[in-house]
């Protein structure tokens, strides 16, 4: 251990998240123990690449000759542990500013939840959700950590933890690196045995790129899986890796290796994850891929390398194209990394066409989890949308519960008459189907498209058209239908439906744009419809739950005036065309479209309504 310089120890509150966080930890993960000595290892192997990569370019550090490693010391009789690197070390700020602070904004709240919920806690949130280096807490109350940055001129510090507190204070530190100590607490004393320690090694960490000893013997296999034949990978150690690299505790849905020669060159280890992490929509809180030149770490989170709508892949890329000296700013703008970026993703697309022909029940399930962001590329990659619209999904009125139909599928079971896409759009699929506009396809054995998840209203519309068919949103009112003959049989004639359509423009005003007779309804009385320039009906709600002040369009009424209710409000409209049980079952109606949209802003005017219609009724 250092000695200590002759100076103040200085004192330090923890900010109250920090206490916050520390109660939780104690009280909620300790069913998982042994996630400390993972977040350990992540931590000092992040110090030793920071070290390894200004070290490609700057050379004048403090121990340059000095092994990269990680060493883990035990003392089972003293319960003692320490965990030491020799990486890039910490300065006085990064110890207050780093170690003193939340990893993530969502920590805090995702572990009050557990406990307010007395749930228990999956150990692959744990590592997601940035615990990191407070997970110590789990087996011991007191922390000590020595460490000096690798500035040649930087001094060497003592961080100590305390109650509610930490301490810092200056020490005679002569090499480079940070060891963590500290002494475990009784319920906690396994994690002094060394075979236990090993064991929990080979588990989470048996990747890292540096080795990691316990006592004198090398624990983990540091061997870039990426760079061996695909006739030398074993199932067992792609996961390993896989779990090594995302802190998931689940295998992966499926791999993708490659080992590419021409133009660039480069190989890639890639995964599907099995499940969609938590949080994996807020872009901020989910890493992609890393990337590596010839086997030198270069860059944790190379968002470079792949479009937005591919974001779900994890793994490794490894060039011998970028020249190692290469700055993380330089990255964002490199020819050679955009050459890589085109070729990974013509290859995962070609990956995705596979799976789903050859392992259709494991393309429902990628497709399941990261459909939402994968459709996406539609709007975003132009050069591949061909590729991206043959991969796409849709549930559909014919398709049963939980199967997925394709674009190509529905255009090979189109009706022979059919020159159109039909697609509807809702909050779900029980929702949808149960829609008014409906009626004619499902009356001619058209099928339709289902469009429940929110990405669908900014992606489908801009499709336009799929092998030469347009995609017609059927909540349109310009749609081209056939009339059938018997329901016109069956309709109002001209005059008297010219009258009551008057009626009801009159009655309804300036609520609605128009009111016309509709082909489309079959059992229902009326329905609403976007007129040609509106914006779909989910976008509108959309629009709305982002800003109150946003009204939409007005909607176009359409009556089915074949209806026995059209045709009884006909016969009154012909006694007295002010009646008022007419004009006020004009509004039920209206109001009733309204309610059946999800629009109805006003339920209680539209029962007091109800109830004075069903007191004439029953007089």
């Amino acid at each position: 251990m250092a000695t200590k310089k002759k100076s103040n120890v200085e004192e330090f509150e923890y900010r109250a998240e920090m206490q916050q966080l520390l109660h939780l930890i104690i009280h909620s993960l300790y069913t998982h123990q042994e996630i400390f000595l993972r977040e350990l290892i992540s931590n000092a192997s992040d110090a030793l690449n920071k070290i390894r990569f200004r070290m490609l370019t700057d050379k004048d550090v403090l121990d340059a000759d000095t092994d990269l490693k990680i060493q883990i010391n035990l003392d089972e009789k003293k319960r003692t542990i320490s965990v030491e690197d020799t990486g890039i070390g910490m300065t006085k700020e990064d110890l207050i500013n780093e170690i003193g602070t939340v990893a993530h904004s969502g920590t805090l709240d995702f572990l009050q939840r557990v406990q307010e919920e007395k749930a228990a806690v999956d150990a692959n949130l744990i590592g997601q959700f940035g615990v990191g280096f407070y997970s110590v807490f789990m087996v011991t109350d007191e922390i000590t950590i020595e460490t000096r940055h690798a500035d040649k001129d930087a001094e060497g510090y003592r961080w100590q933890s305390a109650e509610g507190k930490y301490t810092i204070e200056e020490i005679d530190k002569k090499t480079r690196g940070t060891q963590i100590s500290f002494k475990l607490r009784d319920d906690a004393k396994e994690f002094a045995e060394e075979n236990r320690i090993k064991q929990i090694i080979k588990k989470y960490s048996n990747f890292v790129d540096f080795p990691i000893y316990v006592g004198k013997e090398q624990v983990n296999r540091v061997t870039a899986l990426w760079q061996l034949a695909k006739s030398e990978l074993r199932d067992e150690e792609l996961t390993e890796f896989y779990k090594f690299l995302t802190n998931d505790f689940n295998p992966p849905l499926t791999h993708l290796h490659l080992s590419i020669e021409g133009s660039v060159n480069f190989k890639a280890l890639l995964f599907i994850p099995e499940t969609a992490p938590p949080q994996f929509y807020r872009e901020d809180q989910e890493k992609t891929v890393q990337l590596y030149s010839n086997k030198i770490f270069i860059q944790d989170d190379a968002k470079e390398l792949l479009p937005e709508y591919l974001r779900f892949m994890k793994g490794v890329v490894d060039t011998e194209d970028l020249p190692l000296n290469v700055s993380r700013e330089w990255t964002q703008n490199s020819p050679v990394l955009v050459k890589i970026k085109n070729v990974l993703t013509g290859k995962i697309l070609g990956f995705l066409d596979e799976l789903a022909k050859n392992q259709p029940e494991k393309y429902k399930k990628f497709y399941r989890n990261f459909g939402p962001l994968f459709k996406m590329g539609v709007n975003s990659d132009f050069t591949n949308k061909d590729k991206i619209l043959h991969l796409l999904r849709f549930e559909t009125t014919k398709s049963e519960d939980g199967e997925l139909v394709s674009l190509k599928d529905y255009v090979a079971g189109m009706q022979k008459d059919q020159k159109e896409i039909f697609y509807l759009s809702g909050d779900d699929k029980e929702t949808v189907k149960r829609n008014p506009n409906l009626e004619y396809f499902r009356k001619n054995d058209y099928e339709v498209l289902l469009l429940t998840e929110p990405v669908d209203v900014f992606v489908v519309p801009s499709i336009f058209e799929y092998e030469k068919k347009k995609l017609v949103s059927i909540d349109k009112a310009d749609i081209n239908l056939k009339e059938d003959e018997k329901a016109k049989e069956e309709a109002l004639n001209e005059n008297l439906k010219k009258s009551l359509l008057e009626v009801f423009k009159e009655t309804l005003g300036d609520k609605v744009e128009d009111v016309i007779e509709s082909k489309r309804l079959v059992d229902s009385p009326a329905t609403l419809v976007s007129g040609k320039e509106a914006m779909d009906k989910q976008m509108e709600k959309m629009m709305k739950a982002m800003n109150q002040d946003f009204t939409g369009s007005k909607k176009i009424l359409e009556i089915n005036t074949s209806h026995k209710l059209i045709k009884n409000l006909s016969r009154l409209n012909i006694g007295d065309g002010k009646d008022p049980l007419l004009r006020q079952s004009i509004l039920q109606i209206y109001e009733g479209a309204l309610l059946i949209d999800g629009n109805l802003n006003s339920p209680t005017g539209f029962v007091s309504r109800m109830t004075e219609i069903m007191e004439k009724a029953t007089e």
